[in-house]
Formats: C-alpha cells, sequence, structure tokens
C-alpha cells in the first residue's frame, strides 16, 4: 500500500541548528550478510513518485512555467521558455518555496517524458536542467534549496529513469550526462549535510542511498546504512515513541522507514530485523493514538487525519474503524515519549460499535523539541461519535503570531499561568491505576518560575466521562486559568458560574461542562467563554495547516497564589441532563453524579487520590 504523502509544510527553522544527533546505540544488524537478500531481479531504486504536488501542476502548467502549490494560485516563475527565476517567493511563505526547488511539481511531466513524450521530455529537462546551472554547489546558504535537496534527489532519479524507459535506452545519452553529475553533486551535499536521527535525516539517507544504487556508488551506500543504523534507534524509541513529539510526524516515520527497509532490499542489501521490530512497535503506538473515529488524535504539528489502515498491522482495525483485521488487544498505552492513550473499546461490542466508544489523549514527559507544542498535561477526546475536546491544531511556519498562538499552552486543554513566563518543563507522571471501567493518573511540573501544578484525570466509562482536578500554588499571585478548548462546530453557552453547555445545531449529543467547588469557592467569572478572539488570540481552530476556524474555548478561572479547580466534561445525548450532589464521609470527598440516567461516584481522599468510588 502506498505510504501517506509527505508532510506539507518546511520543517526546517531558519538560523537554527536542524541537525537531530543520535542519542541510542546504533542497530548493528542493517547491511550485514546474514540472510543476504537475493534479489529477483537486477538492484533497482525504484521512483518515490512526487507526494502529491504534481497533482496540482499539469503539463500545461508545465509548458508555460507555471508552479502551484498548497492554497495558493498558481504562479508564473519562468519566461514561458523554462528559464526559472530560482529566486521567486512571491506568497513569502518557506513551503512553497521549499517545494518550489524540491522539482517535484515536474513529476507529471516526468511521468509523460518516461511514456515517450518528447516534448515533456524537453520541457522537464530544461527546467531540471536550469535550477542545476543556476543553483551551483554547495547551495547550503539557501535554505529551501537546502532544505529540498534530498527530495530533489528523488526527483533527478525519477527523470534519469524517464530519460531511460522515454527513449528506450539503457545508458544516459549525452545530452543528458548532467543528471548524472547533478545526482553525485547532491549525494555529496547530502554526505556532509545529515540531518540527523529525525525524518528529515532518514529522507536524506533514503535519497543518499538512492543515488549509490542508482550509479553504483558502494561508498554512498555504506554511509547511508550506516545512518540508517544510527538514526533508527533514537527515532522509534523502544516502546515505539518517536522524538517528534507529532502524531502526524510518528505516522509519517512508520511510512518512512517502509521506504528505507524496501529500497535496501531492491539494490540486494540486507535492512537487518531491528528497522522492521521498531516500526511494529510504532504501528502499536499509531494504533493507541487513533481515537474513536478513526483518527489520529491531534497533537503537535499534526492536521486532522485518518489512520491509515496497513494490512496485516493492528493499524488496519484502527484506520478502517473495525472493518477489517483484527481487533487490538490492548486498550490503553503510556509512554515515556510523553503520551497517554486510552480508550473504553475498540467497538467489538455491537451496542457500542467503533465510534460509540470514548478515546482520550493525555501529553506529558521531555520538554518541547521538534514538531511538539507546549502543550504537557492537555487532553483531547472523542466520544458518542464526536469530538468532545480538541487541539488548537497545526497552524503553517508563516501564520506569525497564530502560529504562536498555536504551539503555546492556551491552544491546549491545560491549566495556564497567563502572568508567568511558560518555562517548557519536563513533566512527570507521578502515578496510574488502569482498571475494567476507569483509569487514572496524576501529572506534576513546574510551569513558570515560583509555580508548581498538577493535574489528576479519571476517564470513566458508563457513563463515559472525563474528570480532570487542577492545583496549583505560586510564590506571587497570578491568573489561573483552566482551558478546554471545544469543536468549531458546537456553541456553547454558559449557565452559571460553574456550568456550561456545548453542542452543534442539530447534533444527538451535547457536551456539559461544569466545575464543583473544591477546597476553593467559585469567583464571579469562574467560567467564561473565549472565541474567535484577536487580541489575544484565543477561540481557534485549525484543522489542518492553512484552516483557522473559530471554536469556543471555555476558561475556569481563578487569582491569587493557590488555585483548585475541579473540572467534569461530561458527554450526554442532546434531551440528556446531568446533575451531581456532594458529601464528605470522614477526610474523603465524594461527588455523586448521575449521567442521563447512569449512576456513578467519584472521590477524592485526603491524601488527594481521585478515584471512581462508584
Amino acid at each position: 500500500m502506498p505510504g501517506p504523502d509527505d508532510p506539507g509544510g518546511s520543517q526546517f527553522v531558519p538560523g537554527e541548528s536542524n541537525v537531530v544527533p543520535p542519542a541510542a546505540p546504533p542497530a548493528t544488524d542493517i547491511g550485514t550478510n546474514t540472510n543476504k537478500i537475493q534479489a529477483l531481479t537486477a538492484p533497482f531504486y525504484a521512483c518515490p513518485g512526487f507526494s502529491g504536488i504534481e497533482t496540482t501542476n499539469p503539463l500545461t502548467n508545465l509548458y508555460s512555467d507555471k508552479f502551484a502549490w498548497g492554497p495558493y494560485a498558481a504562479y508564473k516563475v519562468g519566461n514561458g521558455g523554462g528559464n526559472i527565476n530560482w529566486a521567486a517567493n512571491p506568497y513569502k511563505n518557506a513551503s512553497w518555496y521549499m517545494w518550489f526547488h524540491s522539482l517535484r511539481w515536474l513529476g507529471q511531466g516526468i511521468v509523460a517524458a518516461g511514456k515517450g513524450d518528447l516534448t515533456a521530455l524537453t520541457r522537464v529537462n530544461t527546467i531540471a536542467y536550469d535550477w542545476y546551472r543556476d543553483n551551483p554547489y554547495s547551495w547550503k546558504a539557501n535554505v529551501g534549496a537546502w532544505e529540498s535537496t534530498m527530495h530533489r534527489t528523488n526527483v533527478l532519479n525519477c527523470l534519469r529513469q524517464a530519460i531511460l524507459t522515454g527513449l528506450h535506452v539503457t545508458t544516459v545519452p549525452a545530452r543528458y550526462a548532467w543528471v548524472d553529475a547533478a545526482l553525485l553533486s547532491h549525494a555529496r551535499f547530502l554526505t556532509y549535510n545529515w540531518s540527523g536521527a529525525w525524518n528529515h535525516g532518514t529522507d536524506e539517507s533514503i535519497a543518499l542511498f538512492g543515488v549509490g544504487c542508482v550509479l553504483g556508488r558502494t561508498d554512498y551506500k555504506n554511509l547511508a546504512q550506516q545512518r540508517f543504523a544510527a538514526g533508527i534507534t533514537t527515532s522509534i524509541d523502544a516502546e515505539g515513541g518517536t522524538n517528534e513529539q507529532s502524531t502526524g510526524y510518528a505516522s509519517f516515520n512508520y511510512s518512512l522507514w517502509g521506504r528505507a527497509i524496501a529500497v535496501m532490499q531492491n539494490c540486494g542489501v540486507n535492512p537487518g530485523t531491528t528497522i522492521a521490530t521498531r516500526r511494529a512497535l510504532l504501528a502499536k503506538f499509531l494504533t493507541l493514538a487513533t481515537n474513536s473515529l478513526g483518527k489520529l488524535h491531534q497533537l503537535g504539528d499534526t492536521e486532522v487525519q485518518a489512520t491509515y489502515p496497513w494490512t496485516g498491522t493492528p493499524l488496519e482495525f484502527a484506520g478502517s474503524k473495525g472493518t477489517a483485521g483484527t481487533a487490538p488487544p490492548w486498550r490503553v498505552g503510556v509512554y515515556s515519549a510523553g503520551y497517554v492513550f486510552g480508550r473504553t473499546g475498540w467497538g467489538t461490542d455491537p451496542a457500542r460499535g467503533f465510534t460509540g466508544e470514548s478515546a482520550y489523549s493525555i501529553r506529558y514527559g521531555p520538554a518541547r523539541a521538534f514538531h511538539g507544542h507546549l502543550d504537557h498535561t492537555s487532553i483531547t477526546y472523542t466520544a458518542r461519535g464526536r469530538d468532545i475536546l480538541v487541539d488548537g491544531g497545526y497552524a503553517a511556519y508563516n501564520a506569525g503570531a497564530y502560529r504562536t498562538w498555536a504551539v503555546s499552552p492556551s491552544a491546549h486543554s491545560v491549566m495556564t499561568t497567563p502572568m508567568s513566563t511558560y518555562l517548557n518543563p519536563v513533566t512527570r507522571l507521578t502515578a496510574l491505576s488502569v482498571k475494567a471501567n476507569a483509569e487514572s493518573y496524576v501529572f506534576a511540573d513546574a510551569p513558570g518560575s515560583g509555580i508548581s501544578r498538577a493535574r489528576s484525570v479519571l476517564a470513566l466509562k458508563d457513563p463515559d466521562l472525563l474528570v480532570v482536578w487542577d492545583r496549583a500554588s505560586a510564590k506571587t499571585a497570578q491568573a489561573f486559568q483552566t482551558l478546554w478548548h471545544l469543536p468549531s462546530d458546537q456553541r456553547a453557552s454558559v449557565y452559571s458560574r460553574t456550568t456550561a453547555v456545548a453542542m452543534a445545531p442539530g447534533d444527538a449529543t451535547k457536551t456539559v461542562l461544569f466545575q464543583v467547588p473544591f477546597k476553593q469557592a467559585l469567583p464571579a467569572g469562574a467560567i467564561l467563554i473565549k472565541q474567535a478572539q484577536t487580541n489575544p488570540i484565543q477561540g481557534w481552530q485549525y484543522p489542518s495547516s492553512y484552516v483557522r476556524k473559530s471554536a469556543p474555548t471555555l476558561m475556569l478561572a481563578r487569582s491569587g497564589t493557590t488555585a483548585s479547580i475541579l473540572s467534569f466534561i461530561v458527554p450526554v445525548r442532546s434531551s440528556g441532563s446531568v446533575t451531581y450532589t456532594v458529601r464528605q464521609v470522614g477526610t474523603t470527598f465524594i461527588v455523586n453524579l448521575n449521567v442521563g440516567g447512569q449512576r456513578t461516584s467519584i472521590a477524592i481522599s485526603a491524601g488527594g487520590s481521585l478515584y471512581r468510588a462508584g
């Protein structure tokens, strides 16, 4: 099956290091002679395609030197004869510029050339050669050209194959000899500019290996194999988590390492077993990271995307919403990379079905890096066939203040302290308990100078709901704000200082979100709705990089040197009701709930344990 398309956005940040050093011992089994691959055909490197960028760049555009990418209109980048202005960046967008320099937009022309279309071959050869002539080695000072080197290397390989097949020859004719020279210069660049143990470095190693395979350069193949060995154990850890801090990039890494296995096998090199073993662990991670709508929990730089149903893996069941494959044996996953995933089940109970289950994610762990956000302790939640709590989403790199907001704590369902500078803390998971009808977790960190923060989360089944107890203390007075980000299709209303209700017009489900006074009285304005605000930015959701939607955010507010906020997030049928009573039994605080006719109780002990009591 084809893997997901490459990430759409530029990943290099100008002025910052783009290298991720390996942090784990390398694999030792890649390229060994044990069980040496017996190739059924001569060694080859398959053209990997053009990641869909070619779809908006038909032959007619190539013949008029027009380039189109993303949400932007096609732009004439040349003189109409294949002489391109490689400094063009009309939309001042780093991603547009990077994909422009990748040459992937020549894809339709290269495919046509491979089928014998000599007019197409002339045009793509002219444009590609123009890049080679106008951007002499080394192009490192040009960040767009630098970042796209691995992609452009693959395009040049695809062009080389098209020349051979389109002209029905076995060696590259003299007039196209520049292609091999260009491949060597690109391999030289990749040799001296490895990005390390993350998706970019893996992509670079695949491209370098490809040049070695196509041109018979054992040195390039060996170097790429060494980098595969160094990168795999850091890129995918021993639990199956990735270092990218993004579920979307975790999915891409699964596809990417599959490509690495394939290119080695196709060129007669044994890929060993470490990559396949780590990929299998990553498949488990991605399976658990799938919500009850069949989509990945939107964490880090991740667009809303369906889980890909890779045949023969647990992802087949998760990505098909239970219509194919076998139900996974795991319901909860806790990863030291900083993720908790849980769900009420996989829909094997006909009374629920796949989308009738509930699923949640919670972030914690190492400080923000790579494609991560400042989202520690944040929660996403799906139930009753819909989103209940969402992430602020993934704003494009060029989104300016909105990108800054989307990465910040304010774009996530966390307790924030907006009067203090956020310190990008390490967040610890200090306690957890997993039972058949409830899971509980406790997280702790120091989000600001002189501030301590703890969050207890209790996820229930029958009735399906979340209970979250935030508490914090500070050396100086603070504004403490627990934020709950709701889906953009819902409309939220505040009914009292304890309660708000959110519902999409005509929906069968509503979300009742309320706070119960505990260890602290509720002040006036204890619950507020923030939506479509621009100063400060709040109340938005990015389902994809270039789509921003107005979305209600509920703010539970306190001020002072301490805060205690006990939240209940309760999805219920639109006609259903949620009622509660509280009582004290000795030193234990108990909340009795009636959720649409289902009764349960939660308790907080004197020692601070939050648990299901009935």
